[in-house]
């Protein structure tokens, strides 16, 4: 399993600037509505679109989906970890926690 953070964890990266946020539902999930700043990288995208979106293997990145029980997000930081990216989290709850809690969310299609 992938080590997990908190939405208090997650929300203070964020705003910090310190986390690459990927987003493993990607499509209409995504453009309904994703965390802050979060990139659309679904599981059958990671070989080839990882590299483009995520350049820096070091850098502190972390998944999520809908909730708790969604395994996209570990399906997505398992092969991240998979190809060498030595930061890689996954967010403990999801987006309909992250949206319970009042927190904002953007809005829009994918990028690229």
């Amino acid at each position: 399993m992938t080590t997990l953070i908190t939405r208090d964890e997650l929300s203070t990266a964020i705003e910090a600037g310190t986390v690459v946020v990927v987003d493993a539902l990607g499509g209409d999930y995504y453009a309904q509505q994703h965390l802050p700043g979060a990139i659309a990288l679904v599981e059958s995208e990671v070989a080839t679109r990882a590299a483009e979106l995520l350049p820096d293997r070091e850098a502190a990145i972390v998944t999520y989906c809908s909730n708790p029980s969604c395994g996209n997000s570990e399906a997505v930081a398992r092969r991240l970890i998979a190809l060498g990216y030595t930061d890689v989290r996954k967010y403990r709850e999801g987006i309909q926690d992250w949206t319970e809690a009042g927190l904002p969310v953007e809005t829009g299609a994918t990028v690229g």
